[in-house]
């Protein structure tokens, strides 16, 4: 019954946290704010933000390997096709060999079913892009975004949490 909450949950995240614009600006402030944890925790991850059409921040912090930029492009891929979070389509998919079915068409070697890509929406847009994360276990990708975004969004991040698992 966890993954049925957790993808309840995660919904919810992506219904909530919804940005009235995103620019530049934005993805830099996020980008920054991902950062400053990450080096405040010792997190060794990688922060990729992107519109669609561009990136608009990167980081890779002490400790993070070429492997997570890799591991954060195929997530990214993943949140285009989809619209919606990695970390939903792994409790939807509930594969454990990471990669979707051979009837999706997607190749392994570009998409991933892996926590830690979410989607960049903005309200009466839809969504544009993606902030991904890669280095720590899945749910804690997940989990560094949603916290920095609810508090850039001013949003109840307690609400919004997933529990721990």
């Amino acid at each position: 019954m966890a993954s049925a909450d957790d993808i309840a949950k995660i919904a919810e995240q992506e219904a909530a946290l919804v940005f009235p614009a995103f620019d530049e600006a934005t993805a830099f402030t996020i980008g920054s704010a991902l950062r400053e944890r990450a080096l405040a925790e010792k997190l060794p991850i990688v922060v990729d933000i992107q519109l669609w059409d561009r990136p608009l921040f990167y980081a890779a912090l002490p400790g993070s390997t070429a492997s997570n930029t890799n591991w954060a492009r195929r997530k990214r891929n993943v949140v285009r096709i989809y619209q919606k979070s990695t970390y939903r389509l792994v409790h939807e998919k509930a594969r454990p060999d990471r990669i979707f079915p051979p009837a999706d068409g997607l190749d392994p070697a570009d998409h991933v079913l892996a926590g830690g890509g979410f989607p960049i929406t903005v309200k009466g847009v839809g969504v544009i892009g993606v902030i991904a994360v890669s280095g720590l276990p899945e749910r804690q990708d997940h989990a560094v975004i949603i916290e920095v975004l609810c508090a850039h969004l001013g949003l109840d991040h307690a609400a919004l949490a997933l529990p721990a698992a």
